[in-house]
């Protein structure tokens, strides 16, 4: 059986009560750009991770 992904930024988002929108307004990115990190579909670069980490008060 195989677990289902868990991608961290959306669970941080859900824990902290916070938005793709909030988010991408913090980075100045596109709401997009967050939901396909929060979809797995791309990941942030490492430099955005520090920063996405900064925003939610957690460390990477």
């Amino acid at each position: 059986m195989m677990e289902k992904d868990i991608n961290r930024i959306k669970v941080v988002l859900a824990e902290k009560k916070r938005t793709n929108k909030w988010l991408a307004e913090q980075l100045g990115c596109a709401p997009t750009t967050v939901s396909k990190w929060c979809t797995n579909v791309c990941q942030p670069r490492l430099e955005t991770l520090f920063l996405i980490a900064d925003n939610l008060g957690v460390r990477v």
